[in-house]
């Protein structure tokens, strides 16, 4: 087989006419043309870090959506599926992913649970660890959240990075806003990389400790606009991450957009292919063609270097998608679940007042990091009720694994009128996460999770709305486009109750990870990241 178009050499920083020849998967030679070319031949993207579950989709079908952008790989930490159901979570992920070309790189969990103080459905041991990294198939030791472990050398978290070491594979960190002396005892540890920094001067002091910054565009934490000044000057150490990405915002794009948004921000093309093509591929050892002799044909067809539409995309030699439609079929989805509560009634959502005021989360649109403000509360008849006026809604996480009382808390930001929102995708261990004005709409919205066992779902006067997600509470076994327009409309649905966020489900999802500061809500209580303790709600 014979490719034409104008070659990206990006090692070599130049453009030329050519013709690339592919035989048994690999390239087997690139000639220079005298003839002119249309379309740009370069090598696909990949994705540096993202959580392939919270698109909502299997592998199988992320693919299906992914490869229409470009994207031949990615570089994925199934962590979220190992909170349901640990190993075998992992597994399904790997084994469905291999039934389609896009090359998924899946990592060893290093947290689950991602803390103490949640509860989760399984456990990744070190052993696990030990096993799971022992197989070609798995590339890396994920995201090491546990960054006070790490700085305090705890013995559990030292010794799954002294195994990933043995391993000869490295480690990807999450350490956000962590700074001076604690970033360098994060750093000598072994952390190679970061996702997580949310301002310039944050990234850069990482940066000169020797790790590599992802930058992460996506549903909603946003870190493009204050970290891609960087890429000029460190564009060789750095790297594109989608981290979570939602089914309607995959439709709409991949990696290709943070390319094109870097270009347009009149970055030199090759420092930014280098970023979102080529880094990946040496910092993981991924087995993914970087368009050389010799190696597998993996390679896009674009056209033009400022919007980076794809024409056509190459995985070992073969033609997987052209013209915006994936051309490899489908794969048959088995469901693997862990789910085990009884529907709640309204009264289990009441809470008796014990003070006049409330801590409450302040959830910001863009962001996975939260404010801590004290609100006063709002008392009907001896409770603590929700207050539209101020936007202090009352919000719940709900055990899925047992059956236990919901913990309560109040969050502002979400802005809804009427209603409630409610969730089974809540980070890290899934647990169910809901905010709303009123107890019943708040027990609705949580029992149509509870009998879908997974999904998320909206309650108004217009009516209710679920997207069942029956694979481990968080991903749909049905079809990927089907799946976004569902979500899509869920989403705008939403959003008429009063939302103003861009994305609130994926807002939602980050109210119960309690790695990230500052205050956040998991089934056991309130909880203050920046202490890393359970905290009083009222006072």
């Amino acid at each position: 087989m014979k490719v034409q178009g104008n070659i990206v050499d990006i090692r070599n920083q130049r453009i030329y006419s050519g013709q690339i020849t592919v035989k048994d998967g690999k390239i087997t030679a690139i000639e220079e043309l005298d003839t002119p070319s249309s379309g740009y031949l370069m090598p696909g993207f990949i994705d540096a870090h993202v959580h392939i579950e919270s698109s909502m989709l299997v592998p199988s079908e992320f693919a299906k959506i992914a490869v229409t952008h470009g994207t031949v790989a990615t570089v994925s930490d199934p962590h979220e599926i190992a909170n349901v159901l640990g190993v075998e979570g992992v597994l399904f992920m790997i084994e469905n992913g291999n039934q389609v070309p896009l090359k998924f790189n899946f990592g060893a969990p290093s947290c689950v649970p991602a803390t103490t103080f949640e509860t989760a459905g399984a456990e990744v041991t070190a052993a696990d660890i030990d096993k799971l990294l022992s197989d070609p198939q798995v590339k890396y030791l994920a995201e090491m959240m546990n960054y006070p472990g790490v700085i305090y050398k705890d013995e559990v978290v030292m010794e799954k990075i002294r195994i990933a070491q043995k391993h000869g594979k490295p480690i990807d960190g999450h350490a956000p806003g962590l700074r001076g002396e604690q970033a360098k005892q994060y750093a000598s540890a072994g952390i190679t990389t970061d996702h997580e920094c949310f301002s310039e001067g944050e990234a850069q002091d990482k940066l000169d400790l020797g790790m590599k910054i992802i930058i992460r565009e996506g549903s909603a934490a946003k870190n493009f606009e204050a970290l891609i000044n960087l890429m000029p000057k460190n564009y060789e150490r750095m790297m594109f991450c989608s981290d979570d990405k939602h089914p309607d915002d995959l439709i709409l794009g991949h990696i290709n957009q943070l390319a094109a948004r870097a270009v347009a921000k009149g970055i030199d093309v090759f420092k930014v292919l280098q970023a979102a093509c080529l880094n990946p591929i040496e910092h993981y050892n991924l087995d993914v063609g970087s368009l050389k002799v010799g190696e597998q044909a993996d390679f896009i067809l674009c056209e033009d270097l400022k919007e980076f539409k794809v024409l056509e995309t190459y995985i070992d030699g073969k033609l997987v998608a052209q013209n915006g439609k994936s051309l490899f079929p489908d794969v048959a989805t088995k469901i693997i679940n862990n789910f085990n509560t009884s529907p709640k009634q309204a009264k289990d959502f009441e809470l008796v007042a014990t003070g006049t005021k409330l801590q409450v989360i302040e959830a910001l649109d863009g962001e996975l990091i939260t404010q801590k403000i004290v609100l006063d509360a709002n008392i009907k008849e001896g409770k603590v009720v929700s207050n539209t006026e101020n936007d202090c809604l009352k919000m719940t996480v709900v055990n899925r694994y047992s059956d236990v009382p919901p913990a309560i808390a109040f969050i502002k930001g979400f802005g809804l009128k009427e209603g409630a929102l409610a969730s089974c995708v809540g980070h890290d261990s899934h647990n169910i996460i809901a905010v709303g004005v009123d107890d019943e709409s708040l027990c609705r919205a949580v029992n149509l999770i509870i009998e879908n066992k997974g999904g998320i779902s909206v309650v108004g006067t217009q009516g209710e709305q679920v997207l069942p997600l029956p694979i481990a509470g968080i991903m749909s076994d049905a079809d990927g486009y089907q799946v976004g327009q569902q979500y899509s409309a869920i989403d705008k649905y939403a959003k008429t109750l009063g939302s103003t966020l861009h994305a609130p489900f994926m807002t939602l999802s980050f109210m119960a990870l309690l790695v990230i500061p500052s205050l956040k809500l998991s089934d056991l209580g309130l909880f203050d990241g920046g202490s890393f303790k359970f905290t009083d709600l009222q006072s």
